[in-house]
């Protein structure tokens, strides 16, 4: 059954995708007075179908990989067979203002980038918790060994960017796909208040490449330290006050600590029994003496417990704040995204990172399976994402139909209908190549 998964993702996301495009574009045109024939959501034969009371058919079509809004006169004779007849009074598309069509055009991304500000509101006065970026070991032949950095230091900003988890990290980097010069990270040591700036040179940094390794290719090793992140109250080691926050701890009865698991793992097999820890307390090492205590689990299994968090960043705003920080996000990805397509025309980022619903599919259902939050942040991307490609200025997209109203404000007469004739067949031509480009790198990333 989880095969079934992928094409379910597919569907929900898109549909809720288009279907807050195409209601820009419908609400707008409803203002304007044009007589709108049909809003489907999907291509091809509808598979269920309404008309209300102004003569508008609302359609769910049987291809579930796009929608549109057709209007009177938007369309030649006979390509469209309206639910309701259009009476003598109907205004069509050509008779409104140039600023209405512009209007028009431009409300499908418009409610594209509403949707996106709307769900990271939510995600924003909900809140996460994630872990706190800290560095692991640092390969000693690597750019970051050679700029200076060390283990167990905290990142906090990349390139004047707070960052306080390591997808806001990945996010940040890949901002600089292509680029020379320098990434500037800044750190601090866990705990503490001060930070430090570091510059790690790079040149055309991962140009042209199909998957880069954007961690790997800097010496960054996403790790969870054995930092006593917070000492839970009442728990044994708040009682016996030997273990302190920010702690480092680096041995347990003399066997290294890797991470936190490996420290969770070890006070798990020893319930009740005293433990001698080795640790690094503001830079120097010490040796402490704990006992975990003991707790029963589902299974009747007793294990260990210190009564210990790992480091992690909790982000939440109140409803005020948050309305802030979703239109700072969505301009950033916004922002992201531009860049990107930028990059990738000048070919400094590789065609091969297109993706196409395939892709689409998949991630949105690994996001689903994994946590609300990601799935939702993962659709105010996609959201993002397609109100920039339909403002992208290109025929047949709503960018092309801004490009030819702005021009007819320029000339004062509209762009005859032979160059638009011309101009949609151009623009199938490279939305079609665009849409087939992703869809082969998607099946080379699967096989």
């Amino acid at each position: 059954m989880e095969f079934l998964q992928y094409p379910l993702a597919l569907i929900v996301t898109l549909g809720v995708l288009i279907t807050f495009h195409e209601f820009g574009h419908f609400i707008v045109a409803r203002w304007s007075g044009v007589r709108i024939l049909r809003f489907s959501i999907g291509f091809g034969r509808p598979l269920f179908s309404r008309v209300d009371r102004h003569g508008t058919e609302f359609a769910i079509a049987l291809i579930p990989l796009g929608g549109y809004v057709r209007m009177l006169g938007e369309n030649e004779p006979g390509e469209v067979v309206p639910a309701v007849a259009p009476k003598k009074d109907d205004v069509s598309l050509e008779q409104v203002s140039v600023w209405w069509r512009l209007a028009i055009s431009a409300a499908g991304p418009a409610a594209n980038f509403i949707l996106a500000i709307l769900v990271y509101w939510l995600l924003f006065v909900v809140g996460s918790t994630s872990y706190t970026p800290v560095l692991g070991e640092v390969p000693v032949d690597s750019p970051l060994a050679a700029s200076g950095l060390s283990a167990n230091l905290e990142l906090v900003a990349v390139d004047d960017k707070p960052v306080s988890n390591w997808q806001q990290v990945n996010t940040a980097l890949a901002s600089r796909l292509g680029d020379s010069g320098a990434i500037k990270l800044e750190t601090r040591i866990p705990g503490s208040t001060g930070s430090h700036t570091w510059q790690v040179p790079i040149n055309i940094w991962h140009q042209g490449e199909a998957d880069p390794d954007l961690f790997g290719s800097l010496g960054v090793v996403p790790r969870v330290p054995a930092i006593a992140g917070e000492i839970l109250p009442d728990g044994p080691a708040a009682l016996d006050g030997e273990l302190q926050q920010w702690d480092l701890i680096t041995a347990v009865n003399g066997e290294p600590v890797a991470d936190w698991f490996d420290w969770v793992e070890q006070v798990q097999a020893a319930p009740d029994q005293e433990l001698r820890l080795d640790i690094i307390r503001d830079g120097r090492p010490q040796q402490i003496r704990l006992t975990p205590g003991s707790k029963q689990t589902a299974d009747d299994e007793r294990i260990g417990f210190v009564g210990v968090a790992a480091m992690y960043n909790e982000v939440a705003f109140g409803p005020i704040a948050a309305i802030s920080r979703s239109l700072e996000e969505t301009w950033d990805k916004t922002a992201l995204t531009l860049g990107f397509i930028r990059k990738m025309i000048l070919g400094q980022v590789s065609v091969k990172n297109l993706s196409s619903p395939i892709m689409i599919a998949k991630v949105a259902s690994d996001s689903a399976r994994a946590s609300w939050q990601l799935y939702l942040g993962l659709m105010a991307l996609l959201s993002i994402s397609l109100g920039v490609l339909n403002l992208l200025p290109i025929p047949i997209l709503d960018g092309g139909h801004i490009v030819y109203g702005l021009t007819e404000v320029v000339r004062g007469k509209p762009v005859s209908q032979r160059t638009q004739i011309i101009g949609a067949q151009i623009g199938l031509v490279v939305v079609t190549g665009m849409v087939l480009l992703a869809v082969y790198n998607d099946i080379m990333r699967l096989l």
